[in-house]
């Protein structure tokens, strides 16, 4: 069965959908935002074809492993991303206008047993910037909690930050 099979995955206001070439605007309208990506581990995009190598990737990894991201569209419109980074680590971000209305919540809680399906885990992890308390309590929030710590972990722009990690088991009604 293909990693995709359960793909797009619908909630109530929200579909997490593998991303197309016509996702492009969208998707550099958040990752060029300065806010959205203010925690991020890259700095904001300054032109679109740094968005537009991105999304290259994420397409790529549609035909040969599992979705690395989905691209989270509400009311037709892409408004973020959601996905793995590498092995097991989630990782989530969405444009301002749509913080503080439960939509990351929404998603990632969609997300997660897909995401533990595919993926065969025995638990996601995440990283985070100690800066970012929006996602540290979205995490809380989501069943995760803080495994460890490191420091000077990404150097954007001259400045490091350090990571937070959180990890989540796998229910096991999930098995």
């Amino acid at each position: 069965m293909s990693r995709t099979a359960n793909l797009p995955i619908r909630t109530k206001r929200l579909t997490l959908r593998p991303l197309g070439a016509e996702d492009l605007p969208d998707l550099h309208r958040v990752y060029c935002d300065a806010a959205a990506m203010r925690y991020w581990s890259r700095p904001p995009h300054s032109d679109i074809s740094e968005t537009q190598a991105l999304l290259k990737g994420i397409m790529a990894s549609y035909g040969t492993a599992l979705p690395a991201y989905l691209g989270i569209e509400h009311k037709g419109q892409i408004i973020g991303t959601a996905g793995v980074h590498q092995d097991d680590e989630i990782g989530f971000i969405l444009h301002p206008d749509h913080w503080n209305k439960g939509l990351g919540f929404e998603a990632i809680t969609a997300l997660m047993p897909y995401l533990y399906s595919a993926l065969g885990c025995p638990r996601l992890t995440a990283d985070i910037d100690p800066r970012n308390t929006a996602s540290a309590a979205l995490l809380r929030k989501l069943g995760f909690t803080e495994t460890g710590s490191a420091k000077n972990t990404f150097c954007i722009n001259g400045e490091w930050s350090h990571s937070t990690y959180f990890a989540r088991p796998r229910p096991s009604a999930q098995v």
